[in-house]
This record gives structure tokens, C-alpha cells and sequence, in this order.
């Protein structure tokens, strides 16, 4: 199948985005809760920023802080990430997600679609669960989580996706139209690359489309120093995060 030509891509995602922005000035912006830094709540911030959403964070920065949370009744499950948006206390990280896509049009146009955006997006939900925890594995143990987590990348996870990109010659996963399931890979890859660059030598149509995705304006803005974007977590921040949640 023949590829759209970028310009007209990048005007229709220009549009939108617009829209959006509109929209979100008019109810107000999403406030996000949690700590500052990645874990559960970092692919919340990419879908939001590539929907060109912006949105405000309040970090959970001290165990009061988190103890308040707690006691206002605002989490269902007791949990973070929590999203305050469109009136509503949003919890469970992939509901969040969920209800962003739908509403900002990265959830493909029919039910089989979203189908394959759900299968895909699970995949990549299991592989970077492996990538959140991988902070809190006890050092003894660190080398043999990594090795694993790199046979997982190279022999189950990437080639899948290498595949679905080569079977149907498209600019992205479903339907040749961008949703969450190009975000959440691209958010992907760039923890692969910082695990080991090395891994993506043998995924082209991988490589090729993290290089198509960052370079959409709105995700371009939230690779720049200063944006929301969070780095990974190191020793110092991750014995904060121990010590808000009261983790031993």
C-alpha cells in the first residue's frame, strides 16, 4: 500500500492538535498525581503530550503528602497514577490511557482496530513492567534481570512489532493512522535504547518509525530539555520514592 505523504500527514496531525489545545483550555488542563519521576505514570504524560495536551503535575513529594491523598477518598484502589480531567478522578494506568485515546482520537476508527491496538499495547505493557521494576531488584540479582529483559526485547517482544510494520508497509501499527499503540512503542524503545542502543541493530522498520514518531510536533516538544518528560530513575530518587510510599 502507498505511504500518505508527510505534509498532508503532519497538517492533519497540525489540525488536531490545534483542537485539542483548544479544548483543553476551555476545561481546564489535566492535573496529574504522583511522584516526580517515571514508573506507572510516564506513559500518561507521552499519550497526553503527543494528543498536544497540556496538562499540570502535582507531586506527591512527602509520605504526608501521600497520607492526605489517601484520606480525601480520591483513590479508588488506594493507588497512583491518579488524573483529575473533564471533571472526573481518573485511576488505573490503563483506563487512564484508555480514556485519553478515545477521546483524543488515538484509538483507532472500529472495534477490530482497537483490538490490535489492545493486543499490542499489552505486549508492550508486560515488557515495560519488566522496565519499571527493574529499579528495585535487588543488586545480587540486577545482572540476570537485565540479560532476561534484553532476551525479551530481541526474541519476543521487538520482532513482533518489526513484523506487524513489515506486513503491511505503513507508516504506523494500525490502520496507517497514529495511536496509542506508536506512542507507547516509541516511549519503548527509547528504555531500550538506554538499556543498550545495541538492541535495535536488527529492527529497521523500528528504528525508522521512533525516528517518524519524534519527529511529530508535538512529541518533538516533549523530547526537549524542559519538558515533562522524566529521566531514569537514580539511587537518590528512588529512596525518595521508598520513603513517600513507605516502601522497605
Amino acid at each position: 500500500m502507498t505511504r500518505q505523504p508527510e505534509t498532508k500527514c503532519w497538517r492533519r496531525f497540525s489540525e488536531m492538535c490545534y483542537q485539542r489545545n483548544s479544548e483543553t483550555t476551555m476545561a481546564g488542563k489535566p492535573k496529574l498525581h504522583y511522584f516526580n519521576g517515571r514508573g506507572r505514570m510516564e506513559s500518561i504524560r507521552w499519550l497526553l503530550a503527543a494528543a498536544g495536551v497540556e496538562f499540570e503535575e502535582k507531586f506527591i513529594e512527602t509520605p504526608e503528602d501521600w497520607d492526605k491523598l489517601r484520606n480525601d477518598g480520591c483513590l479508588m484502589f488506594q493507588q497512583v497514577p491518579l488524573v483529575e480531567m473533564d471533571g472526573m478522578k481518573l485511576v488505573q494506568t490503563r483506563a487512564i490511557l484508555n480514556y485519553i485515546a478515545t477521546k483524543y482520537n488515538l484509538y483507532g476508527k472500529d472495534i477490530k482496530e482497537r483490538a490490535l491496538i489492545d493486543m499490542y499495547t499489552e505486549g508492550m505493557a508486560d515488557l515495560n513492567e519488566m522496565i519499571i521494576v527493574l529499579p528495585l531488584c535487588p543488586p545480587d540479582q540486577k545482572d540476570a534481570k537485565i540479560a532476561l529483559i534484553k532476551e525479551r526485547m530481541t526474541d519476543r517482544y521487538l520482532p513482533v512489532f518489526e513484523k506487524v510494520l513489515k506486513s503491511h508497509g505503513q507508516d504506523y501499527l494500525v490502520g496507517n493512522t497514529l495511536s496509542k499503540a506508536d506512542i507507547h512503542l516509541v516511549e519503548l524503545l527509547y528504555y531500550v535504547e538506554e538499556l543498550d542502543p545495541s538492541l535495535l541493530a536488527n529492527f529497521p522498520l523500528l528504528k525508522a518509525l521512533k525516528t517518524r514518531i519524534s519527529n511529530l510536533p508535538t512529541v518533538k516538544k516533549f523530547l526537549q530539555p524542559g519538558s515533562p518528560r522524566k529521566p531514569p530513575i537514580d539511587e537518590k530518587s528512588l529512596e525518595q520514592a521508598k520513603k513517600i510510599f513507605r516502601i522497605k
